[in-house]
């Protein structure tokens, strides 16, 4: 099967494990990287920054697909209008899953997001756009998470429990079952949420 193109947009360490993510699936063809534009010509991972976000028009209209591989540690903003801007121009965000991830055949995933490597999604979970389920996390039977989220590494959401869009979920928080955590939420690494 031949792979499909992909551009990613973000260059930082969030983008490496994102590569090894895309490389593992075989679906795709990395053919280049958007940043800043001081760093045109370098390389992530062998891979080539092409160009900047100004390329995004002229790539859509080449049918070539994104992943926002910006991370979300202080904000999301960024990653929400990259992600606004191509949806607005017809571009294409497809789904992104590792395969050692546990994916529930009854839950649903939206576009534009990434499940990492050993993530846990188990039955009836609902998943927004645009998120990112970073490695070891753990979403427990009918959770929902927003858009724009990113459940950090080796954190556990358990049964039921509603989360909020543009909420981020730090390494190693625990959620108590069926709460409901706030949009815009900022849960603490570590963190027993009640």
């Amino acid at each position: 099967m031949e792979k499909k193109e992909i551009v990613l947009i973000g260059g930082g360490g969030h983008c490496k494990s994102c590569i090894e993510v895309i490389e593992a699936t075989e679906l795709y063809k990395v053919i280049g990287i958007l940043e800043l534009s001081l760093n045109v010509g370098k390389n992530v991972l062998n891979y080539p920054i092409i160009g900047t976000d100004d390329d995004i028009p002229s790539l859509i209209f080449k049918k070539i697909n994104f992943l926002i591989t910006i991370g979300f540690i202080e904000d999301n903003k960024k990653r929400n209008i990259l992600f606004n801007q191509i949806l607005s121009l017809g571009g294409k965000l497809p789904t992104i899953i590792a395969p050692t991830a546990y994916i529930s055949k009854t839950s649903c995933i939206g576009i534009g997001t990434i499940v990492m490597h050993q993530a846990f999604i188990n039955t009836s979970v609902v998943i927004g756009n645009n998120c990112i389920i970073n490695t070891k996390a753990i979403i427990e039977h009918d959770a929902i998470i927003g858009d724009n989220c990113h459940i950090s590494t080796a954190s556990v959401i358990n049964g039921g429990v509603v989360v909020g869009s543009n909420t981020f979920y730090g390494s190693g928080a625990i959620s108590k079952q069926y709460i409901k955590i706030p949009e815009n939420s900022f849960i603490k690494a570590n963190s027993i949420v009640k």
